[in-house]
Order: C-alpha cells, then structure tokens, then sequence
C-alpha cells in the first residue's frame, strides 16, 4: 500500500474542513467588530506564518494538522489596551458571542451543502440500486426479494443509486420496523417486497448493513474474455492473447468473469491450470496470479481486462441529475439527514444500543479518504462532505472545550441573566479535556484494532 495514496488526500481534506471552519470564525468575528490576533491551521510550531490585515492578524500553518484555532483579543488571555476594549471578544454581548462560536460548525454545513449541490446539479455516475439475495435465510429472501429486484422507492421515497439505498436502509434500520420496497424485476414487473429490518443490527462496522440484510450489488453475468492483456502481467507471461474466453479454471467451469476474479485473487502467488478458447482451439495453460497488497491483504492479480463492450458497466451504472433548484432541496435535505443521523447514532452508542465499535479515528478516515479519492472526484467529495456534516456534529456536542460547550455556556447565561463563574468553566473546561482525550483514545483504538484485524 501506497502510504501517500491515502495520506495526501486525507492530509488536504482535513485542511479544507479545519480552514472553512476556522474562516467561519474569522468572518462572523471581524463582522461583530472582534479583533482576531492569529488564525492557525493545526497546532505547535508555525512551519509556515505571515502578517496581514488591518489589525496586523498572524496567519500560520502548524505541525500538527488535526485542528486549528482563531485567536481573539480578549482580557481573559492578556492585557488589553483600554482604546481596544470595545474589540475584546469577553467584552461582546452575548448574542455576539454565541454568533461567532457556532459560525465555525455552520461553515461546515454550509461547505457540505455546497459540495452536494455541486454534486446532485452536475451528475454523477452511481451504481444502480439493482439487488442480489445472498442467502435463503436472510431478511431479504423472507421478503421475497429475488436476484434482479431494482429498488425504485422505500417507503414512497424515491430511490435512485445504490449509495442512495445504503442510506435510507441505515436510516430506517435504526426505527428497526419494516419498510416497503417498491421494486421493478428482472422481467420488467413493478411490485412491493416487504423487508423486516427489526431484528437487523448495525454492527461494529466490520460488517455492511445491506450485507447483514441479506443483500449484496446485483451485477450482470459477463463471459470469461479477455479484452486486453497487461504487458509483463501474469496473463503476458502465460501466453494469454485478448479474445481468448476462459472455459475452466483447476478443472471446474467458469461462466462469468466475476467467477474468475473472485477465485484468481485467493490464489496469489500459487501456480493455477487453466483452459481458454481461442478460435476453435482449447488451449491449456499455467498462470501463476501476480500477489498484490489490498488494504494489508495479498491478493491475486493476473494484468487482464474484461471484453464486455461497456454492456456489463451500463448494466450496473446509470448518471444521477438532478435541477439547480431540486439539486439545492436534495443537498439541504441530505445535510440535514445526515446530521440527525449522526446524533442518533450518538445517542444509541451512549445509551449501548450500538457498539463504540462504530466510532472511528484518523487512520480510519485517512483509509476512506485514499480509497475516495481512488475512485474519482465526485466520490471524494462527497467523502468531505460527509467528514464535514461529522466535524459540525462533533463540534455543536455539549462538551466544555468544544463550540457546543461554550454555546452551552451563552445559552445557560441567557436564562440566568449574566455569565457562568469562572471557576465552574475551568472545572468545566478540565472535565471537556478528560472527556475528549477519552473520546480520541477509544477511536484510536478503533482504528489499531481494525488495521491489525484488517
């Protein structure tokens, strides 16, 4: 595994995030007439810093990249002088306060919205929400979902992609009720299936909802040839020519290139006996799969592409688009869920309904982060996104040291009429350290555990 596949786009989609929120802490401050002294992006030792602005602010970029601050004049931090007083940040009525606290997690709303909407009004390229049942004992197979099913609608929303399915299933998971499909079948007959999701669980994440369901992609049977040849890859070296078709792989048939993927990679580096069709001729040949590191596992690859004419890929994909204005609603709409999503899921990990299993560190996210950005831009945006909507969530928590903390602070001091005493907000602050340091811990636990489980 390439360490910088993975390291570069979680390193500049953790800048972006941390810098819109940061910036809307910046603008809403200089807006209420606050003197912003430094804006930094990570914490420690500058590597990088320069003056600007009227107020002479310090803008840097530190060591450590997991975080950022915007430093305001404020007495509580140092002198001030009497002419600057009205620019202190503790000097600020408390609407002002609470205004620029909750701009930084509002920014990242806002950046998730516009990421969507960019996103829903260009088009992209989705896998249709077409399934496949993996097991007759399954919640799918009591449904009567059968190979072929293509989701139109749950529950009378609309359904358009497969990632878009994922996501109403999980929402709805969490009610654990039965839901309605509206689905067209393989022989063009729209119809319902009645899917039971009460007994389903969300896992610790080492297991996919749909693939606890029951469910797996549907993906169409292509035949065994060969569309090119990759030069000094396994298949070259064996004498492997494009048009040859696959016909038996250790003596046993094969009818789908799938079939010979699924069993090339579980045979990396051993030597394999196979027939293929060349013209009238059967030929036999020995392969022996190149071993490839995949995510810290050895898989077999043998450098050869499928000649399927692009059938099989319209088949499984189709272009989502939506109108500017419907694309913003949908944007709006899927912030706003996926927000609340996040809280739920919060919620239930506190009360235990849902394992801590589920939270995940940096490492974890810089993995989805390489394995976004491999799959195209659109996916990774969307990747950001989502990080966005997360770090908003996190931020609005009621944790001393984190904005929701202080905007608990405001909030308390607008019923009682004046501000919280110091000491009970340093105690407060020493409490929202140990809690988060805890939080951090555990997520990185997460992730070692992951990676060593892989």
């Amino acid at each position: 595994m390439n360490l910088f596949e993975y390291l570069i786009p979680f390193i500049l989609a953790l800048g972006l995030l941390i810098l819109v929120h940061e910036l809307g802490h910046y603008l809403v401050a200089r807006w209420c007439g606050v003197k912003v002294l430094r804006f930094s992006i990570g914490f420690g030792r500058p590597l990088l810093s320069w003056t600007a602005g009227a107020d002479r602010t310090v803008w840097a970029l530190a060591v450590f990249p997991l975080g950022g601050y915007v430093k305001m004049l404020d007495e509580r931090e140092g002198d001030v002088a009497p002419a600057e007083l009205p620019r202190a940040f503790n000097r600020q009525k408390v609407g002002k306060r609470f205004a620029i606290v909750a701009a930084g997690p509002i920014a990242n709303f806002l950046l998730a919205v516009v990421l969507y909407w960019g996103l829903f009004a260009t088009g992209t390229e989705e896998l249709k929400p077409q399934l496949a049942v993996t097991g007759p004992a399954t919640p799918a197979a009591v449904a009567g979902i059968r190979d072929g099913d293509l989701v139109l609608a749950v529950d009378d929303e609309a359904v358009r992609s497969w990632p878009e399915l994922r996501w109403v299933l999980l929402r709805h998971a969490l009610d654990a009720r039965a839901i309605s499909l509206r689905v067209r079948t393989a022989e063009g007959v729209e119809t319902y299936r009645s899917l039971d999701l009460t007994g389903v669980k969300i896992e610790d994440g080492e297991q996919d909802l749909i693939a606890n369901v029951g469910l797996r992609a549907w993906r169409p049977v292509i035949p065994p040839v060969i569309g090119k040849v990759v030069e000094g890859g396994a298949g070259a070296r064996a004498g492997l020519l494009p048009g040859d078709r696959f016909v038996e792989l250790e003596g046993q048939n094969l009818v789908s290139w799938s079939e010979l993927v699924e069993r090339v990679r579980q045979r990396a580096g051993q030597s394999i006996a196979v027939v293929v069709q060349r013209g009238e001729q059967r030929i036999e040949l020995k392969l022996v799969p190149d071993a490839v590191d995949e995510r810290g596992t050895q898989v077999g690859k043998i450098g050869v592409a499928v000649a399927d004419g692009g059938a099989g890929r319209e088949a499984l994909f189709a272009v989502v688009r939506y109108g500017p204005v419907d694309a913003l609603g949908k944007a709006l709409a899927q912030t706003w869920e996926t927000s609340v999503l996040s809280l739920k899921m919060i919620g239930r990990m506190i009360t235990g309904e849902i394992s801590w299993k589920n939270l995940s560190g940096p490492v974890t996210i810089a993995d989805y982060a390489g394995q976004s950005a491999k799959l195209g831009l659109d996916h990774y945006l969307k990747f950001i996104a989502l990080i966005s909507i997360s770090l908003g969530v996190l931020n609005l928590l009621p944790i001393p040291v984190l904005d929701g903390g202080h905007l608990l602070y405001y909030v308390i001091e607008i019923i009682k009429g004046g501000p919280i005493p110091e000491r009970i907000m340093e105690i407060g602050q020493q409490i929202g350290l140990v809690a988060l340091a805890m939080l951090m811990a555990f997520a990185f636990y997460n992730d070692i555990t992951r990676l060593i489980s892989g």
